[in-house]
């Protein structure tokens, strides 16, 4: 049977699923995919308000992103800075979440170093001419 063509498994391992094909991805969908951040419209507001800077360059969200680019990401108090180790386009579970980037992200700051801001107590109201003064001198302005 000279008519059937043989098919030979592929020796080349295919991208898991969600994994872009041309090599690139929105960043919007990118940092959402990845779990940087919850949802995709947090993700494209963070780029919106400049929250969100690739390769040094302040990002829309529709800029796509290659491996090898560096994402820095303003979210919940904290810089994120990660580098691109493959675009995805779907969410991904947590573990290949994590094989998707490098963090080198700097560590959160501990609570007692979070305390030195100055949390006023709930219920206080608005800080006094005097209260305002105080944190100025506290922040160093």
């Amino acid at each position: 049977m000279a008519d059937e063509k043989t098919q030979e498994p592929s020796t080349t391992a295919t991208p898991p699923s969600g994994a872009a094909e041309t090599g690139s991805a929105r960043v919007d969908a990118w940092i959402w995919s990845v779990r940087l951040t919850k949802t995709r419209s947090v993700a494209a507001t963070a780029c919106r308000a400049g929250h969100v800077k690739v390769n040094g360059e302040r990002a829309k969200p529709a800029q796509t992103v290659r491996a090898g680019d560096e994402v820095r990401l303003f979210h919940a108090g904290r810089e994120r800075i990660v580098v691109v180790r493959r675009p995805v386009t779907k969410r991904v579970g947590a573990p290949v979440a994590a094989e998707c980037f490098i963090d080198n992200s700097p560590p959160p700051p501990t609570p007692v170093e979070a305390a030195v801001v100055g949390i006023r107590d709930r219920g206080t109201g608005r800080p006094t001419k005097r209260d305002r003064r105080e944190i100025v001198n506290l922040r160093g302005r």
